[in-house]
């Protein structure tokens, strides 16, 4: 709890501290005035001493730097001193416009603090924030959020302390005026939804590019991963929003996001069949990019009508924690009742609020409870690998383009067509690429089995290739079966080398959700007849469908079935799968009888055309070492029998891994010699000192002590002044005599001579004991090997005795 003191003294006392550093013109009775004030936060607000026109060495910033705040988000609102500038102390507030802030109501949204250390609410003024400790400092960052709907505008305000000095700014650099965002400006998300007047159908083509590379995104790119996954999506109504900035991921989009996974995704839009036409996939990307000319971009192709002409897709951009990019209810129906021609839009990464990670590889960290989707920022975490302290716009990671290619049925639109909008359902295909991941490695295409009909009804024929590897579990591989219509011989003079068909769209949803109804499916002319004869293959299909046979109040409601899972058998004869939900339990409160599960039996290549058969990589082992640098190992097995056919791939990789350096421990020199007594008679001491040769790191182990001392006694003090002269007298004779045979060896040998010897060096150590060295070096060294005695010199000595 906050008391508010009564106190003139301590509120004077509190304002001083809060103003550490005041001008000397603001003199004691202006703080008395100030504090005799009932305002709630007017002593702060009237604490305001020089001012200075045009003053631009501080700047007061908000994330992004918005002109609207959106209700109820937060932001990061930086206060920040340009070199060499600083500040010592400042005051932080948020008023609405207009207020004179001396009642609470007049301040708007709530302060969050970042750093404890750096930044403090005031004791006298709640809300408002202030520095910790006073010090020299360049920057301070707080969360700001913003207030509920209808506060109007909103003036973020600082104050700095500096050089005795307190600088306001009523204008400028130091105030930022930010209003409520209103319906019209709020995102694409938000924008209202009208109800489309077109008439027939549009087909589109959306096609991904990529521009996420080393190159364009340089900070901590994952080399060896990156790549985007598969496209999911639809072509949907206004009723069902797969996806949206301020709202709560799925659990399909979460799965996305954190995995790259559209399983879950296509399952819940598949149960939303009434308000979906067209489930739209493509192609992952593995790297992330690549050249044109080397790789197509992935594509894909849906179709929209009146009620459900809305497009949204997402795909992760991977490895990441939960980060994506896409559309969201992106509407294809114009004003005029038509179809649009042509959308491009950039895009930049979204968080889907599920995961907290900060860079691309950081470990799995649940978001807890759930964020709400929102944009990436350049400023959302210095580790971010879109981080920019300027808080510029992140550069853009992507590119969509959906193109009209066709459209079906009466059109009213109320513009007449020109003559680009109608080359424009008209222009050929181009070329389609293999679209088949790199991770997958698959054998060659059987040849084409026979048509399924003899005669001139229509009929099908297969064929089919293994897979024999799937480096990443993750990237779903595609079919290993192909299917092309066909008739028996001699029963068409038009066939694929004249009359070129694109493949089937995807089946629409069943007509009903219980009972018999139909469902169609169409594809459309690729390239026409070089005679210039129209096509007369069929461009749509329709075949009945059952969706829940039983309709009675005991019956319970199923989805339709989904795509039939992968064969279980890579070679012979295997089983596959398919799957359905449960939509609604029986009115009546019986049990649901509906299976949910189907399966029946799938041919796969005969087993003796595979030549090598491998099963997926294992997991890496551990690293080999505990700490440093090591390697690690995975491997895989050989599935094929040996038998039928040399099988060269390799089985067992290997890579390099980095763990934590090692610890190292401290290492020291041995002792030196005891020193000589400190004293020439009574009690004294001696010490020895030590070296450290390695300081310890990464927590090896301390050093352990470097100086030692011990007790020395040399002969008893003699009393008296005789007896000192005597103890002179003697040391001197000492000294002469020692001189005298230095001199007859001299004499003696005199081939071996000496330099005089050199002046001590530095101390090793600046206290606690340390080490002096000098040298006396051999001046002329004898060619005898009778004078091998004849040698340099070394002495050393303690210094620096004293305690650390």
């Amino acid at each position: 709890h906050r008391r508010r003191p009564d106190d003139k003294k301590l509120s004077l006392r509190l304002l001083a501290l809060t103003f550490p550093l005041v001008a000397k013109g603001f003199s004691d009775e202006t703080l008395e005035k100030a504090a005799k004030s009932e305002g709630y936060c007017s002593r702060i607000l009237r604490a305001q001493g020089t001012r200075r026109e045009g003053y631009n060495e501080f700047s007061l910033r908000v994330e992004g730097d918005p002109e609207f705040y959106k209700p109820g988000n937060s932001y990061r609102v930086t206060l920040s001193a340009a070199t060499p500038a600083y500040f010592r102390g400042f005051t932080l507030i948020a008023l609405k416009e207009g207020k004179e802030g001396d009642k609470e109501e007049d301040h708007a949204g709530t302060f969050q603090i970042i750093d404890e250390e750096e930044t403090q609410f005031m004791s006298n003024c709640p809300v408002a924030v202030t520095e910790s400790t006073p010090r020299r400092r360049t920057r301070i960052q707080v969360f700001w959020t913003a207030p509920p709907t209808g506060t109007g505008c909103v003036i973020l305000k600082a104050s700095i302390v500096q050089k005795r000095i307190i600088y306001f700014q009523d204008e400028g650099s130091l105030t930022k005026k930010i209003c409520e965002q209103d319906s019209a400006s709020e995102g694409v998300t938000d924008k209202p939804i009208l109800d489309c007047c077109a008439c027939g159908t549009a087909k589109y083509r959306l096609t991904f590019y990529g521009n996420w590379s080393e190159k364009t995104h340089p900070k901590d790119f994952p080399r060896r991963t990156n790549h985007w996954s598969a496209i999911i999506g639809s072509s949907h109504s206004k009723n069902y929003i797969l996806w949206e900035y301020g709202g709560y991921a799925s659990e399909g989009v979460k799965q996305v996001a954190e995995l790259g996974s559209p399983v879950k995704m296509e399952e819940e839009i598949r149960q939303q069949s009434d308000e979906v036409l067209t489930v739209i996939k493509a192609k992952a990307q593995w790297p992330a990019w690549q050249p044109l000319n080397v790789r197509a971009a992935p594509s894909a192709e849906f179709s929209v009508d009146r009620h459900r002409h809305l497009m949204s897709f997402l795909t992760m951009l991977g490895p990441s924690p939960d980060w994506n990019v896409g559309l969201s209810a992106e509407d294809l129906c114009t004003k005029d009742c038509g179809w649009v021609q042509k959308v491009v839009q950039d895009l930049i990464p979204w968080d889907a609020g599920t995961d907290s990670g900060v860079t691309y590889e950081s470990p799995n960290k649940p978001t807890v409870p759930q964020e709400k989707i929102r944009p990436l920022t350049s400023l959302d975490h210095p580790q971010s690998p879109f981080y920019d302290p300027e808080g510029g716009s992140i550069k853009l990671v992507a590119r969509v383009v959906i193109e009209r290619i066709a459209r079906k049925g009466e059109q009213c639109n109320i513009v007449p067509d020109n003559i680009d909008d109608i080359v424009a359902d008209l222009a050929p295909e181009e070329k389609e690429e293999d679209d088949t991941p790199e991770t997958c490695i698959y054998s060659n295409w059987s040849p084409w089995s026979a048509c399924s009909s003899s005669t001139c009804e229509k009929g099908k024929r297969m064929r089919q290739r293994m897979l024999k590897a799937q480096l990443d579990l993750s990237v779903p591989c595609p079919d290993t079966q192909d299917f092309q219509p066909c008739m028996g011989p001699g029963c068409s003079d038009e066939d694929g080398s004249t009359c070129m068909m694109s493949d089937w769209i995807t089946w629409s949803p069943c007509s009903v959700s219980c009972g018999m109804g139909t469902r169609s499916r169409e594809r459309y002319v690729k390239q026409f007849p070089e005679d210039g004869s129209m096509c007369k293959v069929p461009t749509e299909e329709t075949e009945k469908c059952i969706v829940n046979e039983e309709c009675s109040p005991s019956s319970c409601l199923v989805t339709e079935w989904g795509e039939w899972d992968e064969c279980s058998a890579s070679c012979g004869t295997g089983m596959k799968r398919r799957h359905r939900m449960i939509k609604m339990t029986p009115a009546d409160g019986s049990m649901c009888k509906a299976e949910t599960t189907e399966a029946e039996k799938c041919m796969m290549p005969e087993c003796h055309t595979i030549p090598c058969l491998l099963s997926s990589w294992s997991e890496w082992s551990d690293c080999s070492v505990t700490c440093g640098k090591g390697m690690r190992t995975r491997q895989r097995m050989l599935k094929s029998a040996a038998e039928l056919g040399d099988c060269n791939e390799e089985l067992e990789q290997a890579e390099k891994c980095m763990l934590p350096e090692c610890p190292i421990d401290c290492e020291l020199t041995e002792w030196s010699q005891w020193s000589e007594c400190n004293t020439s008679c009574g009690k004294g001491h001696m010490i020895r000192t030590r070296m450290i040769k390695i300081e310890p790191q990464f927590g090896g182990t301390a050093c352990p002590e470097t100086v030692q001392r011990t007790k020395c006694r040399v002969r008893k003090c003699l009393r008296g002044p005789g007896m000192e002269k005597r103890r002179w007298k003697e040391a001197r004779e000492k000294r002469r005599s020692e001189q005298a045979k230095k001199n007859i060896e001299s004499e003696q040998y005199p081939v071996c001579r000496l330099k005089p010897w050199t002046a001590w060096t530095e101390c090793s150590s600046l206290c606690g004991g340390g080490i002096q060295e000098r040298y006396m070096m051999v001046k002329k060294r004898s060619k005898s090997t009778q004078f091998t005695s004849c040698k340099d010199k070394k002495e050393l000595r303690a210094c620096n005795v004293h305690p650390c």
